[in-house]
């Protein structure tokens, strides 16, 4: 069995000032996103609409501002809101931990669609121009939470080669690196299939249907090896809270899919 390698989460130390691993993979997916929303919006459909690079560092400022809010009040109303009503003041303790992807995905559509609105953009195209740009991101923060040791899987058969003691989990039990399952289906997976479906221009809407899709197949694959959260154990039907929140996104993406292919059809047909 192999041992999580207890990495310091602290990257560089400079007198008081500690630079965390966690705070570099953050960075490191606002980078990928500049660059890949960059070379999307070069896109002739893209272009033509007037995107430009400053259109993606704004998205960018907007996408931040939904992630935080919309991921830290998701985990308060997905995960833990019982906790939450008794102990309001907590819910601005983000220094705690704390967030959810599926609240940040709603914060961030939020937040987009008050951009699209205010520079009087289709919201649906705001959403194919960086659907394909955030599977990157997500792939940098598996590879945080792995580096510091959370997020861990389920108990594994010791006779998995990558089989992993996480001495956080309280347990000596072996488990699955389900951070690491994440990191490639979410993150590469997603992203190679989200960057090959954009290269052509589908009709609006289709790539981040795809995303919402395929996003929730992901997650809820990875799902079955990865320990849900305290107190969310027995869900009906043995379905974690992440799965049960992935279930409205892949019929939901599929639909939408559907929908934006009818809908450009009877466009063209006008």
């Amino acid at each position: 069995m192999l041992t999580h390698p207890q990495f310091d989460p602290v990257a560089l130390q400079i007198g008081p000032v500690a630079i965390h691993w966690y705070g570099l993979t953050y960075l490191v997916a606002f980078g990928l996103f500049l660059w890949l929303a960059s070379l999307r919006v070069k896109k002739p459909w893209f272009a033509d609409a007037g995107w430009t690079r400053r259109d993606v560092e704004d998205l960018l400022f907007y996408g931040v501002l939904g992630v935080v809010l919309g991921g830290r009040l998701g985990f308060v109303l997905f995960y833990n809101l019982g906790h939450y009503l008794q102990n309001p003041l907590e819910v601005f303790a983000v220094w705690k931990g704390g967030m959810s992807f599926h609240g940040g995905m709603l914060g961030v559509a939020v937040a987009l669609a008050a951009y699209s609105w205010t520079r009087k953009r289709p919201v649906l195209q705001t959403f194919d121009v960086i659907a394909p740009c955030v599977p990157t991101g997500l792939a940098s923060g598996r590879i945080g939470n792995f580096i510091n040791g959370e997020l861990w899987g389920r108990v594994a058969d010791p006779s998995l080669p990558w089989a992993m003691v996480f001495p956080q989990s309280g347990s000596e039990q072996p488990r699955h690196p389900s951070q690491l399952y994440q990191f490639a289906l979410e993150g590469l997976l997603l992203f190679a299939f989200l960057w090959l479906y954009g290269r052509k221009q589908r009709a609006p809407g289709q790539v981040a249907a795809a995303f919402v899709f395929g996003y929730g197949v992901c997650r809820f694959v990875v799902e079955y090896f990865r320990q849900p959260d305290k107190g969310l154990e027995n869900l009906p039907l043995g379905l974690s809270m992440g799965q049960w929140l992935c279930v409205p996104m892949i019929l939901g993406g599929a639909l939408w899919w559907w929908w934006a292919g009818q809908r450009a059809q009877k466009a063209n047909a006008a």
